[in-house]
């Protein structure tokens, strides 16, 4: 679910202040008048010493919903401490892909143990959803629909939704099925408010909104929300029968986690990476991927080693490395960037991918002759050497156009062999631009001065 906006800083105070004094009646009154996703804000935002301090407050009727709010390694670390009975108790108000999703962070034998202390009905319809990949249509989907058939009227709808005590959260459409419970389209609730009751569904509906198929990627149900503007869309399976729909919530999660995923993969950490995780927890992963970092500095280190006759020779080529390496590494981030946000949002495919490349070479060989122009006479009258000035020059181009080609070409590799350039790309690239950048400078100035 969608997390709302930050707590006020007067309530934190407040709650703060009331920790502090030990007035836990005050707490828990605070706590439990703030909205589930405020309270696993709260927690989440909190040390590791106060959080289970305030998941104990939390009414045990409101624990589902906070704890659906929280990241999944909280998530974990709470559902640890309780049993299948406390869990199955926990979840029995959520929605159905809530309940999948917490079920995630267990162990498959306390899953089982969750599932056997529902009900039947209930362990029917989660089983359903469990039974599909979490980043698929089907994983994300709900199966509390109202379905309908086309040949009622209006008015005898409008009757069978009376007879409701309450309608699922996010309905705007009612979906319209035959005997099969094959989905056949949608009358939007608006439709049915303002039209003549005598008329028939089949008259009022529209059918020109495909379904999404149960095994369609997260972010491609994303990109079809975000496309058509839709609020909920039917779930089909591959014989077109209806298995649930998805919502805009479930949607935004989906965004989210996918620029959480972007970001912290860059870096080398997990998306759901706790902020106040414990020191043990948060230093290996850390170190993990330094290590992986000092692997390619020992590559670029070893590429200056080759050269480290002509740099004693020439001090200046030492001064000037860096600047070489630099530019091409920002010159690549930017393609690289580009492009992987490209292929996020769909917008690259086979039939343009050619275009790019040629685009990101041109903008390249563009950006190398400007600045190594600059860099030059800089280089130059800094050194007052115009040879130093001309080979920075030169090895700046080559490194300009290296990054443009290998930032617009890398991603697109990674994708097609199924590695997440987000989280590898950056590291790549980065020892490319290093390498060909001190090669092609050093190489340059060994061949000018032998």
């Amino acid at each position: 679910m969608v997390q709302n906006q930050k707590i006020s800083p007067q309530t934190l105070d407040k709650l703060s202040a009331a920790m502090d004094s030990g007035t836990f009646v005050d707490v828990g009154r605070m706590l439990n008048g703030l909205p589930p996703a405020d309270v696993a804000h709260l927690i989440e935002s909190s040390p590791p010493r106060f959080r289970h301090f305030i998941w104990q407050m939390v009414d045990a009727e409101r624990e589902g919903e906070v704890l659906g709010e929280l990241g999944d390694d909280l998530q974990a670390q709470f559902l640890g401490e309780m049993n299948a009975t406390e869990v199955a108790q926990l979840t029995e108000n959520l929605e159905d892909d809530d309940i999948a999703d917490i079920l995630q962070q267990l162990p498959g034998r306390v899953v089982q143990e969750v599932l056997t202390a529902m009900d039947h009905q209930d362990r029917a319809r989660l089983e359903r959803v469990m039974h599909y990949p979490e980043d698929v249509a089907g994983g994300l989907m709900n199966t509390d629909t109202i379905t309908i058939r086309a040949a009622l009227t209006l008015d005898v709808v409008l009757r069978y939704l009376r007879r409701h005590s309450e309608i699922p959260k996010m309905t705007d459409n009612l979906i319209v099925v035959n005997r099969s419970d094959q989905y056949i389209g949608l009358l939007p609730l608006r439709t049915l408010l303002v039209s003549d009751p005598a008329s028939s569904v089949r008259e009022m509906m529209v059918t020109d909104i495909d379904p999404i198929a149960v095994n369609t990627p997260d972010t491609e149900v994303a990109r079809l929300f975000e496309r058509n503007d839709w609020v909920s869309a039917p779930v089909v399976d591959a014989s077109g029968k209806l298995l649930g729909r998805i919502t805009i919530d479930d949607v935004v999660d989906v965004i989210r986690e996918d620029a959480d995923r972007s970001l912290m993969s860059m870096a080398g950490l997990d998306e759901d990476a706790d902020t106040f995780a414990p020191f043990a927890r948060a230093a290996p992963r850390r170190a993990i991927w330094l290590g992986i970092n000092l692997i390619t500095c020992f590559i670029a280190s070893s590429v200056i080693n080759l050269f480290q006759d002509t740099i004693e020779k020439v001090v200046a080529l030492a001064v000037l490395m860096p600047i070489v390496a630099s530019m091409g590494g920002v010159a690549g981030t930017q393609t690289l960037t580009l492009v992987v946000r490209g292929i996020a949002m769909g917008h690259i495919g086979r039939t343009n991918q050619a275009w790019l490349i040629n685009r990101e070479l041109l903008i390249g060989v563009m950006n190398g002759v400007l600045w190594a122009a600059v860099v030059a006479v800089a280089a130059s009258l800094w050194f007052s050497d115009w040879n130093i000035g001309g080979l920075i020059a030169a090895a700046m181009v080559i490194n300009l156009v290296t990054a443009a080609l290998v930032g617009a070409v890398l991603p697109l590799f990674m994708t097609r062999i199924r590695i997440d350039p987000a989280l590898a790309g950056g590291v790549v690239l980065t020892t490319v631009t290093d390498v060909v950048g001190f090669l092609s400078f050093l190489g340059l100035a060994t061949l000018f001065y032998a």
